[in-house]
Protein backbone atom coordinates (compact mmCIF):
# COMPACT_ATOMS: atom_id res chain seq x y z
CA UNK A 1 0.00 0.00 0.00
CA UNK A 2 2.01 3.41 -1.15
CA UNK A 3 -0.43 5.34 1.67
CA UNK A 4 -2.86 5.88 4.33
CA UNK A 5 -5.84 7.62 3.49
CA UNK A 6 -5.33 11.63 4.23
CA UNK A 7 -8.59 11.15 6.76
CA UNK A 8 -10.47 7.79 6.71
CA UNK A 9 -10.63 3.49 7.73
CA UNK A 10 -8.38 0.67 6.09
CA UNK A 11 -9.78 -2.60 6.67
CA UNK A 12 -6.62 -5.18 6.05
CA UNK A 13 -7.01 -8.46 4.43
CA UNK A 14 -5.34 -10.73 7.09
CA UNK A 15 -7.65 -13.81 6.74
CA UNK A 16 -9.97 -14.54 9.19
CA UNK A 17 -9.35 -11.88 11.70
CA UNK A 18 -9.70 -7.96 12.24
CA UNK A 19 -6.76 -5.12 11.37
CA UNK A 20 -9.02 -1.62 11.27
CA UNK A 21 -6.56 1.34 10.73
CA UNK A 22 -8.29 4.65 11.22
CA UNK A 23 -6.68 7.94 9.73
CA UNK A 24 -7.35 11.15 11.80
CA UNK A 25 -4.32 13.30 10.07
CA UNK A 26 -0.85 12.88 9.02
CA UNK A 27 -0.09 12.55 12.89
CA UNK A 28 -2.42 10.93 14.14
CA UNK A 29 -3.36 6.93 13.28
CA UNK A 30 -5.51 4.64 15.05
CA UNK A 31 -5.18 0.70 14.74
CA UNK A 32 -8.01 -1.25 15.84
CA UNK A 33 -7.12 -4.76 16.83
CA UNK A 34 -4.30 -7.03 14.90
CA UNK A 35 -3.73 -10.02 13.12
CA UNK A 36 -0.46 -10.45 12.07
CA UNK A 37 0.74 -13.90 11.12
CA UNK A 38 4.18 -15.10 9.64
CA UNK A 39 2.82 -16.55 6.91
CA UNK A 40 1.87 -13.65 5.41
CA UNK A 41 5.17 -12.24 4.73
CA UNK A 42 5.54 -14.92 1.68
CA UNK A 43 5.17 -13.75 -1.42
CA UNK A 44 2.54 -16.76 -2.10
CA UNK A 45 0.29 -15.40 0.56
CA UNK A 46 -2.71 -13.81 0.39
CA UNK A 47 -2.60 -11.87 3.36
CA UNK A 48 -1.17 -8.56 4.11
CA UNK A 49 1.67 -8.37 6.79
CA UNK A 50 0.10 -5.65 8.84
CA UNK A 51 2.78 -4.71 11.54
CA UNK A 52 5.50 -4.04 8.14
CA UNK A 53 3.20 -2.01 6.57
CA UNK A 54 2.19 0.07 9.76
CA UNK A 55 6.09 0.51 10.26
CA UNK A 56 6.40 1.56 6.50
CA UNK A 57 3.38 3.80 6.58
CA UNK A 58 3.15 5.39 10.47
CA UNK A 59 3.96 8.69 10.73
CA UNK A 60 7.68 8.80 12.98
CA UNK A 61 8.04 10.76 16.58
CA UNK A 62 11.49 10.67 18.12
CA UNK A 63 12.52 8.93 15.25
CA UNK A 64 10.05 5.79 15.67
CA UNK A 65 7.20 5.10 13.98
CA UNK A 66 4.20 6.50 16.55
CA UNK A 67 0.35 5.32 16.43
CA UNK A 68 -1.81 7.29 18.61
CA UNK A 69 -3.68 4.20 20.06
CA UNK A 70 -3.56 0.71 20.04
CA UNK A 71 -7.70 -0.67 20.91
CA UNK A 72 -8.50 -4.53 21.55
CA UNK A 73 -12.26 -5.10 21.41
CA UNK A 74 -11.46 -8.23 23.01
CA UNK A 75 -8.03 -10.47 23.42
CA UNK A 76 -9.36 -13.66 20.93
CA UNK A 77 -6.12 -14.83 18.88
CA UNK A 78 -7.56 -13.06 15.58
CA UNK A 79 -7.98 -10.17 17.14
CA UNK A 80 -4.60 -9.76 18.93
CA UNK A 81 -2.03 -11.69 16.67
CA UNK A 82 1.37 -9.34 16.34
CA UNK A 83 0.70 -7.33 19.38
CA UNK A 84 3.62 -8.01 20.69
CA UNK A 85 5.76 -7.51 17.48
CA UNK A 86 3.45 -4.21 16.78
CA UNK A 87 4.90 -2.92 20.43
CA UNK A 88 8.59 -3.17 19.81
CA UNK A 89 8.29 -2.12 16.51
CA UNK A 90 6.26 1.09 17.19
CA UNK A 91 5.66 3.83 19.45
CA UNK A 92 2.13 3.47 21.11
CA UNK A 93 0.56 6.69 22.73
CA UNK A 94 -2.68 5.61 24.35
CA UNK A 95 -4.05 1.80 24.82
CA UNK A 96 -7.91 0.96 24.82
CA UNK A 97 -9.41 -2.44 26.75
CA UNK A 98 -12.31 -3.38 28.33
CA UNK A 99 -11.50 -4.48 32.37
CA UNK A 100 -12.40 -8.07 31.37
CA UNK A 101 -8.53 -7.97 29.83
CA UNK A 102 -7.47 -8.22 33.73
CA UNK A 103 -9.23 -10.82 34.81
CA UNK A 104 -10.18 -12.91 32.30
CA UNK A 105 -6.91 -14.97 32.65
CA UNK A 106 -8.35 -16.76 35.35
CA UNK A 107 -11.42 -17.90 32.95
CA UNK A 108 -9.74 -18.57 29.37
CA UNK A 109 -6.70 -19.33 27.86
CA UNK A 110 -5.12 -16.52 26.07
CA UNK A 111 -2.50 -17.07 23.53
CA UNK A 112 0.99 -15.29 23.67
CA UNK A 113 0.35 -11.91 22.53
CA UNK A 114 -3.04 -11.10 24.25
CA UNK A 115 -0.71 -12.28 27.71
CA UNK A 116 1.35 -9.33 26.52
CA UNK A 117 -1.59 -7.09 26.12
CA UNK A 118 -2.51 -7.92 29.37
CA UNK A 119 0.62 -7.37 30.94
CA UNK A 120 1.57 -3.62 29.17
CA UNK A 121 -1.80 -3.21 30.41
CA UNK A 122 -1.49 -3.77 33.66
CA UNK A 123 2.05 -1.63 33.48
CA UNK A 124 0.43 1.48 32.45
CA UNK A 125 -2.26 0.88 35.20
CA UNK A 126 0.37 0.67 38.18
CA UNK A 127 2.33 3.47 36.43
CA UNK A 128 -0.77 5.94 36.27
CA UNK A 129 -1.81 5.20 39.75
CA UNK A 130 1.46 6.09 40.66
CA UNK A 131 2.10 8.87 38.98
CA UNK A 132 -1.34 10.10 39.19
CA UNK A 133 -0.93 11.76 35.23
CA UNK A 134 1.20 10.03 32.66
CA UNK A 135 2.45 11.20 29.11
CA UNK A 136 2.29 9.32 25.75
CA UNK A 137 3.18 5.99 25.86
CA UNK A 138 1.67 4.98 29.16
CA UNK A 139 -1.83 5.98 28.78
CA UNK A 140 -5.12 3.92 28.97
CA UNK A 141 -8.96 4.57 27.99
CA UNK A 142 -10.87 1.09 29.55
CA UNK A 143 -14.24 1.14 28.32
CA UNK A 144 -16.25 -0.03 31.23
CA UNK A 145 -18.24 0.70 34.26
CA UNK A 146 -16.18 2.40 37.37
CA UNK A 147 -18.71 0.96 40.01
CA UNK A 148 -17.99 -2.16 39.15
CA UNK A 149 -14.16 -2.40 37.98
CA UNK A 150 -13.06 -2.96 41.80
CA UNK A 151 -15.44 -5.96 42.00
CA UNK A 152 -12.70 -8.26 39.74
CA UNK A 153 -9.44 -6.83 40.46
CA UNK A 154 -7.51 -4.34 43.07
CA UNK A 155 -5.41 -3.08 40.06
CA UNK A 156 -8.41 -1.43 39.22
CA UNK A 157 -9.31 0.53 42.40
CA UNK A 158 -8.86 3.94 42.87
CA UNK A 159 -8.15 4.79 39.23
CA UNK A 160 -8.56 7.87 37.93
CA UNK A 161 -12.02 9.05 36.77
CA UNK A 162 -10.73 10.06 32.90
CA UNK A 163 -8.93 6.53 32.51
CA UNK A 164 -12.55 5.35 32.51
CA UNK A 165 -14.42 5.91 28.91
CA UNK A 166 -18.78 4.75 30.34
CA UNK A 167 -20.77 3.25 27.36
CA UNK A 168 -23.22 5.43 26.86
CA UNK A 169 -20.54 8.29 25.96
CA UNK A 170 -18.80 9.85 23.75
CA UNK A 171 -15.01 11.56 23.32
CA UNK A 172 -13.01 13.38 21.37
CA UNK A 173 -9.59 13.03 22.57
CA UNK A 174 -6.63 10.84 21.38
CA UNK A 175 -3.66 10.32 23.00
CA UNK A 176 -3.84 13.34 25.09
CA UNK A 177 -4.78 15.39 22.55
CA UNK A 178 -8.79 17.24 22.03
CA UNK A 179 -9.35 16.01 18.14
CA UNK A 180 -12.95 17.72 18.17
CA UNK A 181 -12.87 19.53 15.16
CA UNK A 182 -12.48 15.94 13.31
CA UNK A 183 -12.95 12.76 15.49
CA UNK A 184 -15.48 11.39 17.73
CA UNK A 185 -16.24 8.17 18.90
CA UNK A 186 -19.64 7.08 20.88
CA UNK A 187 -19.42 4.04 22.90
CA UNK A 188 -22.01 1.57 22.83
CA UNK A 189 -20.41 -1.86 24.61
CA UNK A 190 -19.38 -4.04 26.71
CA UNK A 191 -22.61 -3.85 28.35
CA UNK A 192 -22.79 -3.25 32.19
CA UNK A 193 -24.75 -7.30 32.34
CA UNK A 194 -22.44 -8.69 30.27
CA UNK A 195 -18.85 -8.20 32.64
CA UNK A 196 -18.93 -11.79 33.09
CA UNK A 197 -20.01 -13.33 29.85
CA UNK A 198 -17.63 -15.12 27.31
CA UNK A 199 -15.47 -13.12 25.72
CA UNK A 200 -16.75 -12.15 22.19
CA UNK A 201 -19.67 -10.68 24.18
CA UNK A 202 -17.21 -8.00 25.95
CA UNK A 203 -16.20 -6.77 22.80
CA UNK A 204 -15.93 -3.15 23.00
CA UNK A 205 -18.15 -1.43 20.44
CA UNK A 206 -17.91 1.81 18.22
CA UNK A 207 -19.40 4.66 16.22
CA UNK A 208 -16.24 6.17 15.36
CA UNK A 209 -17.05 9.33 13.11
CA UNK A 210 -14.33 10.95 11.08
CA UNK A 211 -15.23 14.89 10.08
CA UNK A 212 -14.03 17.17 7.14
CA UNK A 213 -15.03 20.48 6.95
CA UNK A 214 -19.39 19.45 6.35
CA UNK A 215 -18.43 15.69 5.18
CA UNK A 216 -18.66 13.36 8.09
CA UNK A 217 -17.07 9.56 7.67
CA UNK A 218 -19.02 6.98 10.31
CA UNK A 219 -18.39 3.65 10.69
CA UNK A 220 -19.50 0.95 13.12
CA UNK A 221 -17.22 -1.24 15.00
CA UNK A 222 -18.22 -4.25 16.81
CA UNK A 223 -15.85 -6.78 17.64
CA UNK A 224 -17.33 -9.63 17.71
CA UNK A 225 -20.32 -9.41 19.22
CA UNK A 226 -23.34 -11.36 18.18
CA UNK A 227 -27.16 -11.17 18.03
CA UNK A 228 -28.14 -10.08 21.56
CA UNK A 229 -25.22 -7.34 21.80
CA UNK A 230 -26.27 -5.90 18.45
CA UNK A 231 -29.78 -6.05 19.25
CA UNK A 232 -28.92 -4.16 22.47
CA UNK A 233 -27.14 -1.85 20.84
CA UNK A 234 -29.88 -0.80 18.32
CA UNK A 235 -32.49 -1.42 21.52
CA UNK A 236 -30.83 1.17 23.45
CA UNK A 237 -28.74 3.84 21.07
CA UNK A 238 -30.42 7.08 19.46
CA UNK A 239 -30.42 6.72 15.43
CA UNK A 240 -27.65 8.89 15.24
CA UNK A 241 -25.08 6.89 17.25
CA UNK A 242 -25.57 3.86 15.27
CA UNK A 243 -25.85 5.53 11.50
CA UNK A 244 -23.11 4.78 9.61
CA UNK A 245 -21.65 4.84 6.06
CA UNK A 246 -19.19 1.37 6.84
CA UNK A 247 -20.57 -1.88 9.04
CA UNK A 248 -18.01 -3.92 9.66
CA UNK A 249 -19.64 -7.19 9.65
CA UNK A 250 -19.41 -7.97 13.57
CA UNK A 251 -17.46 -11.69 14.11
CA UNK A 252 -16.20 -11.93 10.16
CA UNK A 253 -19.60 -12.19 8.84
CA UNK A 254 -20.84 -14.61 11.35
CA UNK A 255 -24.28 -15.76 10.80
CA UNK A 256 -24.77 -15.52 15.03
CA UNK A 257 -24.88 -12.06 14.42
CA UNK A 258 -28.70 -12.57 12.89
CA UNK A 259 -29.81 -15.37 14.04
CA UNK A 260 -30.48 -16.09 18.00
CA UNK A 261 -33.00 -16.94 20.90
CA UNK A 262 -35.17 -15.01 22.38
CA UNK A 263 -37.07 -15.23 25.52
CA UNK A 264 -39.47 -18.41 25.16
CA UNK A 265 -37.57 -19.64 22.38
CA UNK A 266 -36.06 -23.13 22.15
CA UNK A 267 -33.98 -23.27 19.36
CA UNK A 268 -32.06 -20.23 16.60
CA UNK A 269 -33.76 -17.90 13.77
CA UNK A 270 -33.76 -15.64 11.56
CA UNK A 271 -33.67 -12.02 13.40
CA UNK A 272 -35.69 -9.62 10.96
CA UNK A 273 -35.31 -7.01 13.41
CA UNK A 274 -32.10 -6.82 13.65
CA UNK A 275 -31.67 -7.17 9.60
CA UNK A 276 -34.33 -3.97 10.25
CA UNK A 277 -31.95 -1.99 12.04
CA UNK A 278 -29.17 -2.18 10.17
CA UNK A 279 -30.73 -1.66 6.78
CA UNK A 280 -32.19 1.49 8.52
CA UNK A 281 -29.07 2.73 10.28
CA UNK A 282 -27.17 2.63 6.76
CA UNK A 283 -26.66 5.81 5.20
CA UNK A 284 -27.25 6.85 1.50
CA UNK A 285 -24.23 4.47 -0.28
CA UNK A 286 -23.08 2.47 2.51
CA UNK A 287 -20.79 -0.46 2.63
CA UNK A 288 -21.01 -3.48 4.69
CA UNK A 289 -17.99 -5.12 4.98
CA UNK A 290 -16.41 -8.89 6.20
CA UNK A 291 -13.29 -9.10 7.54
CA UNK A 292 -12.66 -12.32 6.33
CA UNK A 293 -11.59 -14.46 3.87
CA UNK A 294 -13.43 -15.23 0.40
CA UNK A 295 -17.34 -16.07 1.24
CA UNK A 296 -18.14 -19.63 1.00
CA UNK A 297 -20.12 -20.78 -1.89
CA UNK A 298 -22.35 -22.34 0.63
CA UNK A 299 -22.17 -23.24 4.08
CA UNK A 300 -21.33 -26.09 6.16
CA UNK A 301 -22.99 -27.09 9.91
CA UNK A 302 -21.14 -25.82 12.69
CA UNK A 303 -18.42 -24.39 9.80
CA UNK A 304 -16.52 -20.86 11.24
CA UNK A 305 -17.40 -17.73 9.99
CA UNK A 306 -17.75 -15.93 7.41
CA UNK A 307 -21.11 -17.70 6.66
CA UNK A 308 -22.98 -17.27 3.40
CA UNK A 309 -26.03 -17.23 4.64
CA UNK A 310 -24.75 -14.03 6.37
CA UNK A 311 -23.36 -12.34 3.37
CA UNK A 312 -26.89 -13.08 1.45
CA UNK A 313 -28.62 -11.02 3.88
CA UNK A 314 -26.25 -8.39 4.44
CA UNK A 315 -26.50 -8.05 0.62
CA UNK A 316 -29.80 -7.29 0.69
CA UNK A 317 -29.83 -4.09 2.91
CA UNK A 318 -27.34 -2.33 0.47
CA UNK A 319 -26.61 -1.15 -3.12
CA UNK A 320 -25.70 -3.73 -5.50
CA UNK A 321 -21.59 -4.17 -5.26
CA UNK A 322 -21.26 -2.33 -1.75
CA UNK A 323 -21.05 -5.72 0.26
CA UNK A 324 -17.07 -5.94 0.21
CA UNK A 325 -14.91 -8.50 1.33
CA UNK A 326 -11.04 -8.15 2.49
CA UNK A 327 -10.01 -11.09 0.91
CA UNK A 328 -12.01 -10.68 -1.90
CA UNK A 329 -10.89 -7.49 -2.88
CA UNK A 330 -10.49 -6.55 -5.71
CA UNK A 331 -9.80 -10.11 -6.28
CA UNK A 332 -9.54 -13.30 -4.24
CA UNK A 333 -5.50 -14.11 -5.71
CA UNK A 334 -4.18 -10.82 -4.55
CA UNK A 335 -6.35 -8.66 -2.04
CA UNK A 336 -5.88 -5.22 -1.12
CA UNK A 337 -6.79 -3.11 1.52
CA UNK A 338 -10.11 -2.04 1.49
CA UNK A 339 -9.52 1.80 1.90
CA UNK A 340 -12.97 4.34 2.72
CA UNK A 341 -12.11 8.07 2.79
CA UNK A 342 -13.23 11.73 2.55
CA UNK A 343 -12.68 12.80 -0.73
CA UNK A 344 -13.86 16.32 -2.44
CA UNK A 345 -16.26 16.66 0.08
CA UNK A 346 -17.80 12.92 -0.46
CA UNK A 347 -17.18 9.66 1.12
CA UNK A 348 -15.15 7.58 -0.81
CA UNK A 349 -14.05 3.91 -1.56
CA UNK A 350 -10.79 3.94 -2.94
CA UNK A 351 -9.81 1.96 -6.01
CA UNK A 352 -7.09 -0.32 -6.42
CA UNK A 353 -5.26 1.85 -8.60
CA UNK A 354 -5.46 4.42 -5.34
CA UNK A 355 -7.63 6.18 -7.19
CA UNK A 356 -11.02 7.28 -5.40
CA UNK A 357 -14.62 6.97 -6.40
CA UNK A 358 -16.98 9.02 -4.31
CA UNK A 359 -20.15 7.29 -4.14
CA UNK A 360 -23.52 9.31 -5.13
CA UNK A 361 -25.44 9.68 -2.39
CA UNK A 362 -28.66 9.70 -5.32
CA UNK A 363 -28.36 6.47 -5.98
CA UNK A 364 -29.52 4.49 -3.04
CA UNK A 365 -30.86 1.57 -4.71
CA UNK A 366 -33.99 -0.81 -4.02
CA UNK A 367 -33.52 -3.07 -1.86
CA UNK A 368 -34.79 -6.36 -2.46
CA UNK A 369 -37.92 -8.00 -0.19
CA UNK A 370 -36.66 -11.30 -0.03
CA UNK A 371 -34.87 -12.15 2.72
CA UNK A 372 -33.37 -15.11 1.58
CA UNK A 373 -33.23 -18.58 3.42
CA UNK A 374 -34.36 -18.36 7.21
CA UNK A 375 -33.06 -22.01 7.97
CA UNK A 376 -31.19 -21.62 11.32
CA UNK A 377 -28.03 -22.52 12.24
CA UNK A 378 -28.29 -25.77 13.65
CA UNK A 379 -25.09 -25.50 15.69
CA UNK A 380 -23.53 -22.43 17.63
CA UNK A 381 -20.55 -20.98 15.36
CA UNK A 382 -16.64 -21.21 16.50
CA UNK A 383 -14.32 -18.56 17.86
CA UNK A 384 -16.18 -19.61 21.61
CA UNK A 385 -19.79 -19.04 20.55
Amino acid sequence: MDSLPERGFVFWPVGCGDSTTLTVDDETVVQIDIRHVEGAEADDDPRVAVIDELVDLLPVRDGKPYLAVFGATHLDKDHIQGFKELREAVTIGDLWFTPRVLWEQDQDELCDDAKDFRDEAERRIRRLKADGEVASGDRIRIFGFADSLEEHSDIYKNLPEQSVTTPGSEFTSLDGEDKAEVFRAFVHAPFKEDAEAERNRTSFALQVTLIEADTELQAMLLGDLSYDGVKKIFDRSEDETTAFDVFLAPHHCSKSVMYGIDDGETENSLKQDILDAIEGAAKDGAHIVSSSPPIPASDKDGANPPHRIAADHYEELINDGHFLCTGEHPNEDDPEPIVFEISDGDVAVRESSGASVAKSSALTGAVSTARGSAAAPVAPVGFGQ
